[in-house]
């Protein structure tokens, strides 16, 4: 039973997004046109169809008709090609690189993934040519790069599970195998999904907590308000709510509690920030 939360999950084909929509029994928006939209009491899919551009309307899409009340779970389920990782293996990003561009992106693995990670590069067209140790796909750095627009980038994160390599190369891929893959999956995505999930709440608690008192007495320009709300919710995450002690600090400018926050959050021993 998943608890209470907002998610989003995201999937670039319709064969990908099948065991989730069943086994969630989620239902389609028969009022939406532009995507195809499954929902739930607590999750939201969408098909988005293949490729990076197709994945950011997507996303961008969503959450502009179905906005999340607070900070929410976003997952881009789907496939993946290694050179010679075993068919149906699940891998979550530990860094999404994007080929036409270079730009890098770090999803923010706060809380250790139930499965491996993997370095992933996104290309404009399907791979024939595994030349290196990571996986390739078709959408992660949109995703990731438009859903961080939306949410916190330890919520945001890339699950994909190994359809083609070396020996069994991604014309031979088919849907209903896809399909089952994904359905094989299932374990690992919800379990990663309540993980994130009791993150989410963790970090809209503390935000009511600590953000406001803290505003109140030092002061912060607008883009100093942003990088505070971002790292109050990380070491949110990382020290479970730990009281944070700011009374050697004099009332002055926020310089200083940004430094400190991102000394603290560097001192732990899990994170990567």
């Amino acid at each position: 039973m998943m608890p209470e939360s907002s998610c989003y999950f995201f999937a670039a084909l319709p064969c990908e997004a099948k065991s989730l929509i069943e086994h969630f029994k989620l239902k389609k928006e028969l009022s939406v046109s532009a995507f195809t939209i499954y929902r739930g009491a607590n999750i939201t899919l969408t098909v988005t169809g293949l490729g990076k551009s197709a994945m950011a309307a997507g996303v961008g899409y969503t959450l502009a008709l179905f906005p999340a009340v607070s900070l929410p779970v976003m997952l881009n389920i789907g496939i993946a090609g290694h050179k010679n990782h075993v068919l149906g293996t699940v891998f979550v990003a530990q860094k999404i690189i994007d080929r036409d561009s270079n730009r890098s992106f770090y999803p923010q693995l706060v809380t250790p993934p139930p499965c491996a990670t993997q370095l992933i590069t996104t290309v404009s067209q399907a791979q024939l040519n595994y030349s290196a140790d990571m996986l390739y796909e078709m959408e992660a750095s949109a995703f990731y790069e438009t859903a961080i627009r939306f949410s916190s980038s330890e919520l945001i994160q890339c699950i994909k599970v190994i359809s083609d390599n070396e020996d069994n190369t991604s014309s031979q891929i088919k849907p209903a195998q896809v399909s089952e893959w994904i359905k094989n999956a299932l374990p690992i995505i919800e379990n990663y999904c309540q993980q994130l999930t009791k993150l989410a709440s963790l970090v809209q608690t503390t935000d009511i907590m600590g953000y406001t008192e803290i505003i109140s007495q030092w002061r912060f320009s607008s883009s100093e308000k942003m990088q505070l709300q971002s790292l109050l919710n990380k070491r949110a995450l990382l020290t479970s709510c730990k009281t944070l002690d700011l009374t050697a600090l004099a009332p002055a400018t926020g310089k200083a509690v940004l430094n400190l926050l991102r000394n603290e959050i560097d001192a732990q021993v899990f994170g990567g920030f």
